[in-house]
């Protein structure tokens, strides 16, 4: 049976990192696969051949389209907010938006909803209570989100993760070959994303690790930097085939409802009816 998935992340090139091949598996196994973005992504860093004229945003949601067809999804939406930045100061309102961080939480929740119910949407898609690394637009979706699912009565919710564990092993040994930028902090990662032991969903996704690199390359602007500046995704996108599939091959979800001692899923849509 066919059933609709719904992937609602905080800013363009999100999808690419922690749910692109659950999605493209989904759209390979004939379910409709849909993607929300709360932001345009404005604020994210970039190259000035992306950001020079004020445009990086519109750009941004350009290349979220391009990601979607090369993950088979059937529907993109901007619920419209402005991306609230990263660093510790929030910028003022832009003319005509309000950041996401100062947004509603039912008011957002509503537009979500609103899609949720026009799609009978059965699984969604959100991230962990730390909204990963702790992105104060990625804690929003993960509010959000559950309000949201709980507005529309949403059969699943699956919070997007990785196991803190192996994050924190991965970047222990790519320090030993890689140089990461001054102001990099490895140990954020000790308190980022969820333990283990939480982890209820693990899909294997290495069939799609394809689909998943284009998502990836799809995100040009996020790729880039003045300087000569090194990014996570370009890093990631110079990691050869095969280790490109290994790193990439799984993805995974908490799921809150999940039943304690119950063993670990490996399709998001398992007993669903």
């Amino acid at each position: 049976m066919a059933h609709t998935l719904l992937a609602f992340h905080a800013h363009p090139d999100d999808e690419a990192l922690l749910t692109a091949g659950t999605m493209a598996r989904a759209a390979a196994e004939g379910h409709r696969v849909i993607v929300v973005v709360a932001t345009d992504g404005n604020e994210g860093l970039a190259s000035s051949q992306f950001a020079a004229d004020g445009r990086l945003g519109y750009r941004r949601l350009e290349e979220l389209r391009a990601s979607a067809r090369a993950l088979g999804v059937a529907r993109v939406e901007h619920l419209g907010y402005a991306d609230s930045g990263l660093g510790p100061h929030t910028w003022p309102d832009p003319p005509g938006q309000t950041r996401f961080i100062r947004a509603d939480v039912d008011e957002a929740a509503g537009l979500l909803a609103d899609i949720l119910l026009e799609e009978s949407v059965d699984v969604l898609l959100t991230y962990d209570a730390n909204g990963g690394y702790g992105h104060r637009d990625h804690v929003k979706v993960h509010d959000v989100g559950a309000r949201a699912a709980a507005m529309a009565k949403t059969a699943r919710v699956l919070q997007a993760t990785v196991p803190r564990d192996t994050i924190c092993r991965a970047v222990a040994v790519a320090r030993k070959v890689y140089r990461f930028p001054p102001d990099f902090d490895p140990t954020i990662f000790q308190r980022s994303f969820s333990p283990r032991s939480d982890i209820t969903h693990r899909v294997n996704v290495s069939r799609y690790a394809s689909a998943k690199r284009a998502s990836m390359r799809a995100h040009a602007s996020q790729a880039s930097a003045d300087g000569g500046a090194d990014r996570t995704l370009a890093a990631f996108l110079r990691i050869p085939r095969p280790l490109y599939d290994v790193v990439f091959g799984r993805e995974w979800f908490v799921d809150p409802a999940h039943p304690p001692g119950a063993p670990i899923s490996r399709d998001v849509f398992v007993g669903l009816p």
